[in-house]
């Protein structure tokens, strides 16, 4: 049987949910740019889904669906804006099931739940190659701003089509949609035009901005990396009404990893964005809501037993228990031009597939001496760039694992400058070359178009007001006050991950310590039902 196809017992059991109605002919059941929709299964009706006209591009048929089939995708699940047009091309009858429904047949009816998530997963793929007519960015590619527009559409999954500025088609939407080089990046949302376009802009427009209301969630998770994923899908399964906000995306910095090669379970490796993307789309299934960017400002432990965490806007999410995973921020070198050369684009802090593009047949600098270094000089190595790896320690195993550092070693474009550091960084409008200055003073000045930063970060832990803290910042956890794993001072307040006093920087371990405060969240609340 197809992943994606439902038995006709399924389609029957699942009918039982929903309510029946008659399409005519030419009727929509879903539109581009509605703000949501249900799921809709097709007993007798028949229906094609379509990208609508575009700026640049005419209608075109995405898929066509008939009787036993059903419509829907990701959007379902995330509350976006509805990417397509589902347009009924034979009258018959199709039963429509509410999103709160869906969330409840999804928990109830698990082989139903299986083959609905493969399909929203598949479908969201198809409408993204598709270059889905509700979002179009133009811009710069070399600039740091599209950069980042760019990531999050990709991280977030959303369909969408990317123009480059300089190309013929790039400049002819410009001038269509009457967008100058000042305006750039430019994101059309729906026919709507966003000047100087940003992730928080894009995300309101589709509808993934915190919308308040509703009931008080039981599980505030604050950041969308690992140990946050790892909270929020298993707060959502173990039946905790679960909010996942972040700053920035998803995924966190392991998000920006071109390779993870140990984290158990993935012999053959597995990049921080395909192993973001599953995170999500399991935490989607078990009814996480997940809204970013939306940044954090404090958090208000006045009240014990309702911990408030407080949003940028002035927004206040109530919650029974918050598990905060914000994680650290990148370190950047104290530099003359940094920020010129960071704007431009030339200065990276990832390694994902739209970091490393462009950059094949070009002298690049790594900066760094831990895995995330390693595997950035990996990647960009096997892509055809030269790479100079500057590594301050003497010994590049000294952070680094061995796998790693044989690898790199035995690499013909990888040269390693251990005991070094960069002085300085040269160039006109674009970074041309680096000062690599060695041991004994000697200094070398190496030819560079990219310079990708991996030095290590500062935990990003401001926001958490009232909550004891390490010298450097760092959350302390499980103290005589606040005996619980990973609990801090604040009785219903837990943090995980690189966050926290004391924690390993490891993918799996964060992962594991996300998974495990939910155990003591449940401790803390059963505690007080007891009470």
């Amino acid at each position: 049987m197809d992943q994606d196809v439902l038995t006709d017992e399924q389609f029957q059991r699942l009918a039982q949910y929903g309510v029946e109605e008659w399409a005519e002919h030419g009727s929509r059941l879903y539109s581009s740019g509605d703000s949501s929709y249900d799921l809709i299964l097709l007993r007798s009706a028949a229906v094609e889904v379509v990208r609508d006209t575009t700026t640049i591009d005419p209608e075109h048929l995405i898929y066509r669906r008939g009787p036993g089939d059903f419509l829907g995708e990701l959007s379902l699940l995330t509350g976006q804006q509805v990417f397509a047009t589902a347009r009924v091309v034979r009258a018959g009858r199709v039963v429509r099931i509410g999103t709160d429904t869906l969330r409840r047949v999804l928990s109830e009816q698990v082989d139903i739940a299986d083959v609905l998530i493969e399909a929203f997963r598949a479908r969201r793929e198809i409408l993204r190659s598709a270059a889905g007519s509700a979002l179009e960015i133009v811009g710069r590619p070399d600039i740091a701003e599209t950069l980042e527009l760019r990531t999050y559409a990709t991280q977030m999954l959303l369909p969408h089509s990317w123009l480059d500025a300089t190309t013929v088609a790039g400049r002819a939407l410009m001038r269509t949609v009457r967008v100058g080089d000042d305006d750039l990046p430019a994101a059309l949302v729906n026919g709507s035009v966003l000047r100087n376009a940003t992730p928080g802009a894009v995300a309101e427009a589709v509808g993934l901005t915190y919308r308040g209301g509703g009931r008080t969630p039981d599980l505030v998770v604050v950041g969308a990396g690992p140990a946050g994923l790892a909270a929020a899908v298993y707060g959502a399964s173990e039946g905790l009404a679960t909010v996942l906000i972040d700053g920035t995306g998803v995924g966190g910095q392991a998000a920006k990893s071109a390779r993870i090669e140990n984290y158990l379970g993935f012999p053959k490796g597995v990049s921080g964005e395909d192993l973001t993307r599953l995170a999500m789309i399991q935490a989607l299934k078990f009814g996480v809501q997940i809204y970013t960017p939306c940044e954090v400002a404090g958090l208000d432990v006045s009240d014990q037993n309702q911990p408030v965490v407080v949003l940028r806007d002035g927004s206040r999410i109530a919650s029974r228990a918050v598990i905060a995973a914000t994680g650290a921020h990148y370190r950047r070198l104290d530099l003359p031009r940094w920020a010129e050369f960071e704007k431009a684009g030339c200065i990276r802090y990832a390694a994902t597939e739209l970091d490393v593009r462009g950059y094949e047949s070009l002298p690049v600098t790594v900066v760094g001496g831990a895995n995330s270094a390693g595997q950035a000089a990996m990647s960009l190595a096997t892509r055809g760039a030269t790479v100079t790896l500057v590594v301050r320690s003497p010994d590049l195993g000294a952070r680094m694992s061995a796998y790693l550092v044989q690898r790199i070693h035995a690499h013909p474009r990888i040269t390693v400058r251990c005991s070094s550091r960069i002085g300085a960084l040269d160039g006109d409008t674009s970074l041309a070359a680096v000062d690599v200055h060695g041991p004994d003073s000697a200094r070398e000045e190496v030819q560079c178009r990219g310079l990708f930063c991996f030095i290590g970060a500062s935990p990003e832990s401001g926001w958490m007001t009232g909550i004891d803290k390490d010298p450097k910042g760092f959350v302390l956890t499980e103290t005589r006050e606040a005996p619980l794993p990973f609990q801090t001072s604040a009785h219903r307040v837990f943090a995980v991950g690189d966050l926290r006093a004391g924690s390993i920087k490891r993918v799996a371990t964060a992962v594991g310590e996300g998974a495990s405060a939910v155990s003591s969240v449940h401790a803390v609340l059963a505690a007080t039902v007891t009470a």
